[in-house]
């Protein structure tokens, strides 16, 4: 009689039809979170590059420069943390003038 052998699923389908355990709910609300948290700093940016627009000069410029520039950092840093390395697209995307770019140096 001939020895009866089993079947097994390709490890590749098995990854992919893996019933939700603990570890990939946790997973997936992380990366929610990250993708809101993004969304928020990119909101700053946007909001502190607008003040930037509106304060062409005078008084309170250096102030709201800074916060554009503050705004940018922040969200470039957490851009690198979740693997997002280009920079030039963030740049010509939101449009950051060179002024803000210069503030960025070491922190």
């Amino acid at each position: 009689m001939a020895a009866m052998s089993s079947l097994r699923m390709p490890q590749s389908l098995v990854a992919r039809l893996k019933v939700e355990t603990g570890e990939a709910v946790l997973r997936y609300e992380l990366l929610e979170e990250q993708a809101h948290s993004l969304g928020r700093a990119g909101r700053k940016v946007e909001a502190a590059l607008a003040a930037l627009r509106e304060h062409p000069g005078g008084e309170g410029r250096q102030a709201v420069l800074k916060a554009a520039a503050d705004a940018v950092w922040g969200f470039l840093v957490q851009r690198e943390i979740m693997g997002l390395r280009d920079r030039s697209a963030v740049v010509a995307q939101y449009g950051i003038p060179r002024e803000v770019l210069a503030r960025l140096g070491a922190r």
